[in-house]
């Protein structure tokens, strides 16, 4: 489904819903946060995931955390160690930042800006 913003016409601000006071999370924590979670539905522990992905323990921890921005390859070892594709972490990724419908974050489609 497309996403459809009005313009005001004399000003061109746009007539959407008030944003939230919370700031919108960076793309390394959403990320983090998607490794984290299919880590724990797994059960399993932080050692031997990074150990599938040969990365150490503690950088797994920081990548979850969303303290470090991790390269492609990086993101691949982690996802392949977690049996997801980087698609998969990036589409669930993409769900938690504003603007997404599923579970109140962002779905696809096209943005249309119209005058009002």
């Amino acid at each position: 489904m497309d996403t459809v913003v009005r313009l005001h016409p004399a000003r061109g601000t746009r007539t959407v819903a008030p944003r939230s006071s919370e700031p919108e999370p960076l793309w390394r924590e959403a990320v983090g946060r998607q490794l984290r979670d299919e880590r724990h539905r797994r059960g399993e522990r932080i050692a031997d995931v990074a150990d599938r992905a040969g990365i150490s323990p503690q950088y797994l921890s920081e990548l979850e955390r969303g303290r470090k921005e991790a390269s492609s390859e990086m993101l691949s070892a982690v996802a392949g160690a977690l049996d997801l594709t980087v698609r998969d972490l990036v589409e669930a990724g993409a769900r938690q930042l504003p603007g997404s419908r599923r579970g109140g974050q962002a779905a696809g489609g096209r943005v249309q800006l119209l005058a009002a």
